[in-house]
């Protein structure tokens, strides 16, 4: 928020509305937010925890804000990663031409756990492998933004996007009357023309469009019904739908009912038990022999996740010079990758002024930030590390980027990461704006809900 001795401009009339905000009224508002959060029902699902794993998301009503400029510069980096994650997966499961290239290991591709055989030579509709894109930006200066990392399978959290915006209109109205803030409702209506745009070959018509959910104890179900009831879609497990002939059927009361495009929110292990995993109840069996044939989409296709694996995403930016001949408009967080014998020695030699995430590591989860650990905590990881080398990389500490956050005392800097959603259809495309989650503890540079972040409303100022 602050630049200098000022206020960023962007954030100018925000400092006028604390100054007149009491104490009183902030507690009232943040109470009101946290009951509309609950009667609403957005909680996020901790697993392995004794008791009620319902959490009520944290909401700050301090919103992130960004200048149409610094938009402009952001959404432009971000659609030309989406192209590029997208030709590097339709190369892969092709000729591979990349490798061929030796501008990556083919021991990163084709012995990664997220490589799908099962799809090699397949190229799905439109050529799109990753149709929403999250990609997870952290600021540490007026203008440098760095990528930290790729999410090209089921990203979550649009749902919080959208609920924080909400809220915060029906809190806080004037705010909207003041300022010129772009909006963010218009997210599920380009979800559903992006997914109907990859309806495959043998569609004829309108095509039919389903969300496929694990089902309401997953921890982003409150998500999957939103988006369905958004859409106008119908949400359904994998009970619902059923393989007979070259396609794929929901189950209605006015009997059989073709699907054309399933936007899937189960992981590639679950699709299908004839394919993937046997023991899987969670898919359609069959599903994949339907989707080879060209008789239904599944958005995002099975073996995206091979393009946002953490020792793949290393090699980013040369995915964009080498399939689009252009230079990358957003940076890569500077990376060791643990299973090259050099980079494993200056990981283990500067271990404790380190952040070190495992490859296929996600929601905060098997990582160490080695400024903020103990001895102890360091050394054990350490040992993780010696193991199994290639299983970590790392990363420097960055100096992340604050922005105003409502605590007990009043306003204090707390550190945000930003996650915009990218559709990629026939078009590319994205709301102005995204997810920004805060870590709310002082200090802390773990933003993800599962270790006690929080979520807040994201501007882009209208120019």
């Amino acid at each position: 928020m602050y630049q200098g001795t000022g206020v960023r401009p962007p954030y100018a009339r925000l400092d006028d509305w604390v100054a007149a905000m009491p104490q009183e009224l902030r507690s009232l508002k943040q109470a009101e937010a946290e009951a509309l959060f609950r009667r609403i029902g957005i909680t996020f699902a901790v697993y392995g925890e004794g008791g009620d794993p319902d959490r009520l998301i944290p909401f700050d009503m301090f919103p992130r804000v960004f200048a149409a400029a610094e938009w402009a510069k952001l959404e432009r980096g971000i659609k030309q990663r989406a192209r590029a994650l997208n030709a590097f997966l339709v190369d892969v499961y092709g000729r591979g031409e990349i490798i061929r290239a030796g501008r990556i290991p083919a021991r990163l591709v084709y012995q990664n756990e997220a490589y799908e055989k099962a799809v090699a030579g397949f190229v799905p509709s439109k050529g799109v492998y990753s149709h929403i894109v999250g990609i997870d930006i952290v600021r540490t200066g007026p203008d440098e933004f760095y990528v930290l990392e790729d999410n090209c399978r089921t990203p979550s959290g649009v749902s919080y996007m959208l609920e924080s915006r909400e809220i915060m209109m029906r809190m806080f109205p004037e705010l909207f009357r003041e300022n010129r803030i772009e909006p963010v409702d218009g997210y599920s209506e380009k979800l559903r023309r992006t997914l109907a745009s990859v309806a495959p070959k043998k569609c004829k018509g309108e095509p039919t469009v389903v969300i496929l959910t694990p089902g309401h104890f997953n921890s982003a179900y409150y998500e999957h019904s939103l988006l369905a009831d958004l859409m106008g879609v119908e949400l359904v497990e994998g009970q619902d739908l059923f393989v007979d002939g070259e396609y794929c059927w929901m189950r209605t009361t006015e009997g059989p009912r073709r699907v054309d495009v399933i936007y899937r929110r189960i992981d590639d292990a679950y699709l299908d038990p004839l394919c993937f995993r046997p023991d899987s109840m969670l898919g359609i069996p069959g599903l994949m022999d339907v989707y080879r044939s060209g008789g239904v989409s599944i958005c995002s296709a099975p073996g995206a996740g091979v393009a946002d694996d953490k020792a793949v995403y290393c090699y980013v930016p040369d995915m964009v010079r080498f399939y689009l001949g252009e230079e990358p408009i957003l940076k890569n967080v500077p990376t060791w990758q643990c299973g090259k014998s050099d980079d494993l020695k200056y990981v283990l030699d500067q271990l404790p002024e380190l952040v070190v995430k495992e490859v296929h590591g996600s929601g905060g989860y098997g990582m160490l930030v080695g400024p903020k650990s103990s001895r102890e905590e360091v050394e054990r990881f350490r040992a993780k590390i010696v193991e199994d080398p290639g299983n970590y990389i790392a990363q420097p500490t960055l100096a992340l980027s604050s922005v105003p956050t409502f605590v007990e005392e009043g306003v204090a800097p707390r550190h945000v990461d930003l996650r915009p959603y990218c559709l990629v259809g026939e078009r590319i495309e994205l709301v102005p704006g995204g997810l920004t989650r805060v870590a709310l503890k002082e200090g802390s540079l773990v933003v993800n809900s599962s270790q006690g972040g929080g979520v807040k409303d994201t501007w882009v100022l209208a120019e």
